[in-house]
Order: structure tokens, then C-alpha cells, then sequence
């Protein structure tokens, strides 16, 4: 049970993310934070507390063949994904970043089958184009109702963003097993530091030119001290000690949760065709994951 509940805990400090990213930055009529520097100080943040657990854990150096997969999960999870995300969410609501972020679960099983060589079975594959085609819709849709036609650039930034994620995840996830989850994460963080540290503290923005409001500063916070860090502990642990193919079903509710944070963070508004597409897509990764195991090989002549 206390597994079960680490894992919602860690699920609800991602789920915040997305609004406490939208508040970090702001809109592109009320700029606060840019997204280059909540991405960069994010991960020099996290890269700060990482070297304290590392040194008082006495973690030992990772080999060399971990450094490759180290380096793809940096690339995806502390540079990609935060940037794409953070540049997307000057021009999109919150609520409206979940349905697109939902897709993360069923992208991150196409990158383990494409990236590891594992064969799915046909009905993953029918999923997974189905939760692709039904986000799709659901921004073709936003965009058709403001005015334009197709993909609005931010949603093209948002499913970058997946992307980028799914791949991290499955880099980083084949290093897990040797170094364990948390250190993963911790190293990451740290084969990033000399670009993200002095990075971040160059971008530091001149807030007598431009003030930076309180609430924008505790949310650049969060998502460098939680997001990017100690949810992580959670959600690994939470998957250790409750099973992961039982705990990783919280994840499902990650979208609806950040879309009922948004609510008080952002005063932003629920509306039914968010919530009526979020379902969708979450049933087609529900089923696709149920049917990520690889298929059976076939026995040689």
C-alpha cells in the first residue's frame, strides 16, 4: 500500500508541472520567466541537489558503457523536454497542454519497441496510431476554433516534447537496473551542470527592467526542485515497492490532475472538449499498454 501511495505522489507532483510551468513563464501577453531560462535553471537546480545526494550517498562513478544512454536521457528529459514544453505553454493553456501531454505513456512504449528492436503486437500499433490521430484532432480542432487551420505551432512543440521524453525515458530506463532509479536521475542531472549552470546564470533575467512576479519564482522553484528531482525518488520508489505493472496505472490520471491544478493556479477554465478528448486518449493508452508486450518470437526451423 505505501507503495501505491508514493506512486500517487510522485504522479501528482508531475501533473503539476504543467501549470507551475505555464506560471514560471507566463503568456505571451504577460511574459515572466523565458523559457530558456526555466528550462536551464531547472536542471542546474536539480543538478545542485544531485551532487549533495550523490556525495553523501558516496555514489561511485558511472561505467563507461553507461554514459551513451546517460547522455540520450540528458538530451530528452533535462534539455528537450522542458524547453519544447516550456516554449509551447507561452501560447497554450495548461489545460490544454495535458490533452497533448497524455499521449506520453503510449509514445514512451512505441520508443521502447522501435529503440530496444522488441515486436508489438498489431493491435499496440492500432492504439497508438489512434491516440496519435485523436490529439490530432482534438488541437486541429482548438486551432479551427480560434480562427486558423491545422496545427498551431505549439501543439507541434508539444508533441516534440513527448517525443523527447518517451526517448529520455527509455534511455534512462537501461541504465536503471545497474545504478538504481534515483542515481539515474542524479547523473543526468549532473553530466548536464557545467552546460546548465553557467547557462542559467547568464540568462539570469534583469527583473529591474522586468519584474518577475513572486508566483512566477516559486513555480520556476517547484519545477526545479520537484519536477525535475524529488518526484522522481517518489514515483521510482513507488514503482519498487507496490510492483510497477500496478503502480504505473496512477500514471492515467496524471492529465486530469494537471488539468485540475491549472484551476486554481491559473484560473483556467475546464471545459468539456478537453475533458471528452483527455478520456480518449487516456482509454487508447490504457489499452496499449496492456498490449505493449512484445509479441511472442517465432521458434527457429
Amino acid at each position: 500500500m505505501a507503495g501505491f501511495w508514493l506512486g500517487v505522489v510522485g504522479v501528482t507532483c508531475f501533473a503539476i508541472t504543467l501549470p507551475a510551468t505555464r506560471l514560471a513563464t507566463g503568456s505571451a501577453a504577460d511574459p515572466q520567466l523565458t523559457p530558456a531560462f526555466v528550462t536551464l535553471g531547472r536542471a542546474a537546480l536539480a543538478g545542485l541537489l544531485s551532487v549533495l545526494f550523490l556525495l553523501v550517498t558516496r555514489s561511485r562513478w558511472p561505467a563507461r558503457r553507461h554514459w551513451g544512454p546517460l547522455l540520450g536521457a540528458v538530451c530528452g528529459n533535462v534539455i528537450g523536454y522542458p524547453l519544447l514544453l516550456a516554449l509551447a505553454l507561452r501560447s497554450v493553456t495548461a489545460v490544454h497542454a495535458a490533452v497533448i501531454t497524455a499521449l506520453l505513456p503510449l509514445v514512451t512504449a512505441v520508443a521502447a519497441a522501435l529503440i530496444l528492436g522488441q515486436r508489438a503486437r498489431p493491435a499496440f500499433w492500432a492504439c497508438a496510431v489512434l491516440g496519435s490521430a485523436l490529439v490530432v484532432v482534438f488541437a486541429w480542432l482548438r486551432t479551427h476554433g480560434q480562427g486558423g487551420f491545422g496545427l498551431a505551432p505549439a501543439d507541434l512543440l508539444l508533441l516534440g516534447a513527448v517525443v523527447a521524453a518517451s526517448v529520455g525515458y527509455v534511455y534512462g530506463a537501461q541504465v536503471t537496473p545497474e545504478l538504481g532509479a534515483e542515481r539515474v536521475i542524479c547523473w543526468m542531472c549532473v553530466l548536464a551542470l557545467p552546460l546548465t549552470l553557467p547557462a542559467a546564470l547568464w540568462l539570469w533575467p534583469d527583473t529591474a527592467a522586468q519584474p518577475v512576479r513572486a508566483a512566477s519564482w516559486l513555480a520556476f522553484v517547484y519545477v526545479g526542485t520537484v519536477s525535475m528531482w524529488a518526484g522522481f525518488f517518489a514515483w521510482f520508489r513507488g514503482l519498487d515497492w507496490g510492483g510497477a505493472l500496478r503502480v504505473s496505472q496512477v500514471q492515467l490520471l496524471q492529465p486530469f490532475l494537471s488539468m485540475l491544478f491549472a484551476v486554481p493556479l491559473l484560473g483556467e477554465r475546464l471545459d468539456a472538449l478537453s475533458l471528452g478528448f483527455a478520456l480518449a486518449v487516456v482509454a487508447t493508452v490504457f489499452v496499449g499498454r496492456r498490449l505493449s508486450r512484445p509479441a511472442a518470437q517465432e521458434p527457429a526451423a
